[in-house]
């Protein structure tokens, strides 16, 4: 797996982290326990921090990065997802906050400074515009996405259950490459 410092910073993962050896993970990038990061998937810290909570997971070719920080805007845009998420393949999250217990569909698209609180699902190949905050417990679709329904509480549950599978699957990936 390719890991990179940039400038003095250097990724950081926690305990029984599974990275794919493809992936490319650069700079300041902190990454919790019992997570996955995927084939060909790029967590880019270097103009500003990435951290992905525990217990999630980042499927095939996801992109993340960040936006750097400026006079107008000193903190910049960082990437933070949450504990418990399942990120599908081909998704662009970029300096956008993600919270706990979500989905977010394949090829969906994040923008700066979006915001998708705990328990939200987003449809594939949706997109979720700069500076756009989302209502928790909710299904979003579209480009760019609107509001379709409340989720149920089968798929409330879910959302959890999606992330605890995917630690299964990694869990399978360490045992055969010990």
């Amino acid at each position: 797996m390719p890991l990179a410092a940039y400038l003095n910073d250097t990724p950081i993962f926690g305990m029984r982290v599974f990275v794919h050896a493809s992936a490319q993970i650069i700079g300041n990038v902190r990454i919790g326990d019992d997570s996955s990061i995927w084939c060909n998937t790029v967590l880019r810290g270097d103009v500003n921090h990435i951290v992905i909570g525990q217990c999630t997971n980042l499927q095939d070719l996801t992109m993340g990065h960040v936006s750097h920080k400026t006079s107008d805007k000193p903190d910049g845009s960082p990437l933070i997802v949450g504990d418990y998420v399942t990120v599908g393949h081909s998704v662009i999250l970029h300096g956008c906050t993600i919270g706990n217990e979500c989905m977010i569909g394949m090829g969906a698209v994040i923008m700066d400074d979006a915001i998708v609180p705990d328990r939200v699902m987003i449809g594939a190949g949706s997109l979720v515009p700069p500076g756009k905050v989302l209502e928790s417990g909710m299904l979003y679709v579209g480009r760019p996405v609107k509001t379709v329904r409340v989720l149920t509480p089968e798929e409330i549950a879910y959302l959890k259950y999606s992330a605890e599978h995917y630690v299964e699957i990694k869990n399978n990936y360490l045992k055969s490459s010990s």
